[in-house]
């Protein structure tokens, strides 16, 4: 029973020839199930025969000596039709001995190791190849066990395994079997933090770190060996240092570039500011001296006649002096002129703005226009449909506009067309950033020419004050600088547009007025003459300049207003807090003693809320007068005026006692 039910093949063979006395059934299934039992070896088993066992059966048979044998490779048919199949047997040879110590058979025992022989050779060709790859990569790669040490649990780690690029990359021979701590205690710890939190939690990790213990920079990927309990970490790394240094070099150029670009920079940036000082001195000069020309030549005017009109008081010749006077006074206008035209190119006139529509303004100027350009110029207007309201100053608009149409007058000699335009305009961020405005909607006013053009160079300066293209004495040099201060005090901007020998085009554009109803360009302001006062009216005059505060006073009193005069805003609180009947307050703007005329009107009228108040000043500024928008019952003029106009204003603002 043991015979037949054994797992391992057996077989009795007996006599010289190898007849077969018994096979168990392991036996017949290795080699076929073929009936082998009084045959001999050779004659059941030519395949076997062939690969040798017979000569083997023979040496044993001879010389009484067992055979054994370990994964031998045996190829069988399991049919005489059937190509061999291969097996690969542990087996043993035993001899049998008679009484006389004779060998008489051989017993045969083994066992089919097919499945551990070739599961064994494919292990050996996997670690063939992988240790072939493991020595063939040009990174270093190793692999580490960590262990408990006296730093505590899983504290140190001890090289396993390591390929031949280690010590190319790492600068560390014959690391397999080296401890971490014995190799480079000092920075033990940084290394075992970063690989115990891969052991610890699986998650792999990439980082450059520098192994200070050779001075090589080290790019370096671990991973975790699973299962965790085998605390299994490989490491794959790259010396780097190389490219580190080239890095750190290149760093170092770049800084040093960028020393030098500032360098460089700041040296430009002072010869920029120097120059642009100097183009700023220019430009001041050219100022100083035109201001200086026209002043001197108002001056020598106003002089020449105020001496002619003495000589002739005492020469007793009266009839002439009424000349002497006029021009005088035109020559005190003409300054007026210029200083207006000066404070609008600084954006610092006095501004009195309405909603207006241009359309309108543009149609009631044309007979001027027309007979201010000559007839050998034909004027065309292109009005927008539904053009939208303006809020400006009627009065400066229209200026601006006589401007420009002199000017395009001026640049066709031999005749041409001038075109006066408006359009509605929506200014997107782009639009609006190339004309120095804010996105948004707009309105705009431009006058085209036909005539001689402008080159690049003359538009950089056109709106340069006192710069003229045109021949001594024929241009102050003011009337596009006028234009261009107005358009930026409305919120708005001026612009040239111009190709030499095909003509200019200037536009002004000005914000849109929501408040559409209220615009009115067609019926101007009529000032009517006012009676006289009735002889209860008095008027509180501030002004620290004694001798306009006489002249306004004179003129006022001759019209029978009482006046009280103030020469700061501290005495006129003192005269406002008698209670005292106060029909109209008039102030300079500019006053001693630390309270402007603007401060002084809100505090009157804390005490008398309908309080008219006219302001009189050199020039409107903008933080007194909130930006050219007074409050109501809120007026002003600007010095010098006329006093017969100064007059007509004072009797048109008093309606009635406080």
């Amino acid at each position: 029973m043991m015979f037949e039910q054994a797992p391992t093949f057996m077989a009795l063979l007996r006599g010289p020839e190898h007849r077969y006395e018994a096979a168990n059934p392991s036996y017949l299934r290795l080699i076929g199930g073929r009936d082998v039992v009084g045959r001999t070896v050779a004659e059941a088993l030519p395949d076997a025969a062939s690969q040798g066992f017979v000569r083997i059966l023979d040496q044993v048979y001879r010389t009484g000596e067992p055979y054994t044998a370990q994964g031998a490779p045996f190829f069988a048919q399991q049919t005489p039709s059937s190509p061999p199949r291969e097996h690969y047997l542990d087996f043993v040879y035993q001899p049998l001995r008679g009484p006389d110590g004779a060998v008489t058979g051989i017993f045969v025992e083994g066992a089919d190791v097919t499945a551990r022989t070739l599961a064994e050779r494919a292990q050996r060709e996997s670690e063939d190849l992988y240790k072939g790859l493991f020595d063939a990569i040009d990174e270093g790669f190793c692999i580490i066990r960590f262990f408990d040490g006296p730093h505590g649990p899983d504290s140190d780690y001890i090289h396993i395994q390591a390929n031949a690029a280690y010590e190319r990359h790492a600068g560390i021979p014959n690391v397999v079997g080296q401890k971490l701590r014995e190799m480079v205690g000092e920075e033990a710890d940084a290394w075992v933090e970063r690989y115990g939190g891969v052991l610890r939690t699986g998650i792999p990790i990439r980082f450059q770190q520098e192994l200070v213990a050779t001075g090589r920079f080290l790019e370096l990927a671990a991973i975790r060996i699973e299962p965790p309990e085998r605390k299994l970490v490989a490491v794959l790394f790259q010396d780097i240092t190389a490219r580190r240094e080239a890095e750190i070099a290149l760093a170092q150029l770049n800084a040093t570039l960028e020393s030098q670009v500032q360098d460089r920079t700041a040296e430009l940036m002072a010869a920029e500011e120097a120059l642009r000082h100097s183009q700023k001195m220019e430009a001041v000069g050219q100022l100083t001296g035109g201001l200086a020309h026209d002043f001197n030549n108002i001056l020598a005017g106003i002089s020449g006649s105020l001496e002619a009109m003495s000589t002739r008081l005492t020469q007793g010749r009266l009839a002439d002096l009424d000349r002497y006077i006029a021009g005088a006074v035109g020559a005190t206008r003409r300054a007026a002129g210029l200083t207006q035209r000066l404070l609008a190119f600084s954006r610092r006139q006095t501004l009195d703005p309405k909603p207006v529509n241009i359309n309108r303004l543009v149609d009631g100027m044309l007979d001027l226009i027309g007979r201010s350009v000559g007839p050998g110029i034909k004027v065309e207007t292109v009005g927008a449909a539904g053009l939208w309201t303006s809020f400006v100053d009627v009065g400066q608009l229209e200026n601006a506009l006589l401007n420009l149409c002199i000017n395009a007058r001026d640049a066709m000699p031999d005749g041409g067309r001038l075109t006066i335009e408006t359009s509605n305009r929506w200014m997107d961020e782009k639009a609006a950033r190339m004309r120095g405005l804010e996105p948004g909607q707009y309105v705009s006013l431009c006058v085209s020419d036909t005539g001689t053009g402008m080159a690049p160079d003359i538009i950089a300066r056109a709106f340069d004050p006192f710069f003229t293209t045109k021949p001594i004495g024929q241009g102050t040099g003011l009337g596009l600088s006028m234009v261009y201060g107005f358009a930026g005090q409305s919120g708005g901007a001026a612009r040239i547009y111009s190709e030499l020998n095909k003509g200019t085009m200037i536009c002004i554009y000005l914000p849109r007025h929501m408040d559409e109803a209220e615009a009115d360009a067609e019926h101007p302001e009529v000032v009517e003459e006012t009676p006289r006062a009735d002889g209860n009216e008095t008027i509180l005059l501030v002004d620290d300049e004694p001798l306009i505060r006489m002249l306004a006073a004179e003129q006022l009193e001759e019209l029978g207003y009482e006046v009280v005069e103030a020469g700061d805003a501290a005495s006129a609180l003192k005269l406002l807090s008698m209670q005292r009947k106060i029909s109209l307050l008039i102030t300079d703007v500019g006053l001693p003693g630390g309270m402007n005329g603007r401060q002084l009107a809100d505090a009157a009228r804390q005490a008398r809320p309908n309080l008219e108040v006219l302001f009189i000043t050199g020039y409107a500024e903008n933080a007194v007068l909130n930006h050219g928008h007074l409050d109501a019952g809120m007026h002003v003029m600007t010095k010098p005026f006329q006093m017969d106009a100064f007059a007509r204003r004072v009797k048109a603002l008093i309606a009635e006692p406080e």
